[in-house]
């Protein structure tokens, strides 16, 4: 059911609408898939993530230098490198080998002692070396089976290079696929626009929006202003989440709605009382979860973040509280939207205090590439300090 808000009928509220679409994320989850490490970046941890082997799997020598058993002076009895066989290979007390860095160390040794604390003469080495010094050992980090990261986690690159170093080649992760479908007759992907073209500003932004938020963009397409097409392109789409830029506002070119009903899709939000980006849309069949976004680039941002964000962070389980930077006092005579509208304005955070960028009119980007958030602005205005929304990245 769709609310009504203030002098804008049918529009929701701009907290109501990022309430509706992370809840909608939240009932509908997001299938575990198995992916490998080089696939699961960005998404978020289906099941805990536990050592398949030791950190370290074995002793390692932590420099280079010698091995070495029992007390100074120490026979040089051979040279043991990393990645080279090592069974078989003991030390006694009183003998040493020459190790790398890395290298596995041999049965025995009690300690590596580094070159720059060595002196070998005639093939025996001297100098001080510290019982356990300098060796990496066996499970000491991280032991076999133990629960190193809980379920819900991110996946950054960190965490795929622990999990290979782990002993796992996938990962079971919740990361939604999502396709993005720019639509236009009038937009271009590449080269200088000539007259009546505009370059595509919002497929280039959308894949680092939707990554950050939790999900994966699988595809990109770029369609003209017709109903059939619009309908024969999200008739054919297969992902959890299908963006739909430049069709959600009501013009004679905007027919999202109308495919929308035509494929039987239920509608959460029509309309969202902001400023930019009133005209989005929320709407889902049981298959697929379909938001609509405006084409002015600002305004798709703003609406992205209105309702893609939380409605992916819902369906993964990412904490909202990493969605915003808190509260701060707002700089300046900033008013807001009015009539029921809250009104999003590009700042940065100096000393405690947002200052609005400036630039940030809907058709442009400038303002959001110098900000780190858009300060949320009621549409009474500001008050002693306000929400601010994190920009991606920022």
């Amino acid at each position: 059911m769709v609310e009504e808000c203030g002098e804008h009928r049918g529009e929701t509220s701009w907290s109501r609408a990022r309430e509706l679409a992370r809840g909608l994320g939240e009932r509908r989850g997001c299938p575990v898939s198995e992916a490998p490490l080089e696939r699961a970046l960005g998404g978020r941890l289906a099941d805990d993530l536990k050592a398949l082997v030791g950190l370290p799997a074995f002793d390692a020598s932590a420099m280079d230098g010698y091995a070495v058993a029992g007390p100074s002076p120490w026979k040089l009895t051979g040279t043991q490198l990393a990645g080279t066989p090592v069974a078989g290979l003991s030390l006694s007390c009183g003998e040493a080998v020459e190790i790398a860095t890395g290298a596995r160390v041999p049965k025995g040794a009690e300690s590596v002692l580094p070159y720059e604390h060595a002196e070998v003469v005639d093939g025996r080495v001297s100098g001080e070396a510290l019982p356990g010094r300098h060796v990496r050992w066996s499970g000491e980090e991280t032991a076999p089976g133990e629960t190193v990261l809980e379920a819900g986690v991110e996946v950054t690159p960190a965490v795929l290079g622990l999990a290979a170093s782990l002993g796992h080649d996938v990962l079971p992760v919740r990361l939604p696929t999502v396709e993005v479908l720019i639509t236009g007759d009038e937009i271009t992907s590449d080269g200088l626009p000539g007259e009546g073209v505009v370059r595509d500003a919002i497929g280039p932004l959308l894949p680092g929006v939707v990554s950050w938020a939790g999900g994966r963009l699988s595809r990109t397409r770029h369609l003209g202003d017709g109903h059939d097409d619009l309908y024969e392109a999200l008739s054919g789409c297969r992902a959890d989440v299908v963006v739909v830029c430049g069709s959600s506002s009501k013009g004679p070119a905007d027919h999202l709605r109308a495919v929308l009903t035509r494929l039987g899709a239920d509608v959460v939000v029509d309309g969202v009382a902001c400023r930019p980006g009133h005209p989005q849309l929320l709407a889902h069949t049981d298959e697929t979860v379909f938001v609509g976004l405006p084409g002015n680039p600002n305004a798709a941002l703003v609406a992205a973040l209105t309702l893609l964000v939380p409605l992916l962070a819902g369906m993964v389980g990412r904490d909202e509280s990493t969605l915003g930077l808190g509260r701060a006092p707002l700089v300046g005579e900033v008013r807001g939207g009015g009539s029921g509208r809250t009104r999003l304005v590009a700042v940065r955070v100096v000393d405690g205090r947002a200052e609005p960028v400036g630039h940030d009119r809907p058709g442009s980007l400038r303002g959001a590439a110098l900000a780190q958030a858009y300060a949320v602005v009621p549409p009474e205005g500001p008050g002693t300090d306000v929400e601010l929304l994190r920009l991606p990245g920022a």
